[in-house]
């Protein structure tokens, strides 16, 4: 039975290494991310080494329009996805909270908290639909413990370890486990 792992911020780091441990344990993938020649690459080395298939999907989480066209336009047979690693991410401009510069704390906001609310309201619904599915949040210990000049990083973290608490309680009656 054809198992399809989709994870976000796939062009690199932890979403690369997630997305290569998947393949290597038999998921067929979709890898998500803002560069698609990365995406495209990290598809490459995987078929090399895998037998195991592959869909690359350009967007930027932040763009809700985006994500949404991305995620209905799936043919049916990549609809059925088991496993959503919510791993896009980014930590920008670390300053004092007096120094901060806005349109760093937008980035963060907007892809840290927005861009995994935008995709899981997607693919949520189809795990739905179909029995199925583990939704998995990439936070960071700055969801935990707090640091200098990580303010607003470590509150995007903190806001993702409450949405997966959230969202663990609202996905069990459909039988989705959410980590």
């Amino acid at each position: 039975m054809k198992k399809i792992a989709m994870v976000t911020g796939a062009t690199s780091g932890i979403g690369k290494a997630t997305a290569l441990k998947l393949a290597e344990n038999h998921f067929d993938l979709i890898v998500t991310g803002r560069r698609k020649k990365h995406l495209d690459s990290l598809k490459d080395q995987i078929l090399k080494k895998y037998s195991v298939q592959v869909l690359v999907l350009n967007f930027d989480v932040r763009n809700r329009e985006e994500v949404n066209q991305a995620i209905y336009n799936l043919t049916e047979d990549w609809k059925k996805i088991n496993i959503l690693v919510n791993n896009a991410g980014l930590a920008v401009g670390l300053d004092f909270i007096q120094e901060g510069d806005h349109n760093d704390w937008e980035r963060m906001i907007d892809t840290n908290i927005k861009g995994l609310l935008y995709v899981t309201r997607a693919v949520a619904p189809l795990m739905i639909k179909y029995g199925k599915g583990h939704i998995v949040n990439i936070g960071s210990i700055a969801g935990k413990e707090v640091y200098e000049k990580g303010n607003v990083y470590c509150g995007t973290k903190y806001a993702v370890d409450a949405i997966t608490k959230g969202m663990r309680i609202d996905m069990l009656k459909h039988g989705i486990r959410v980590t």
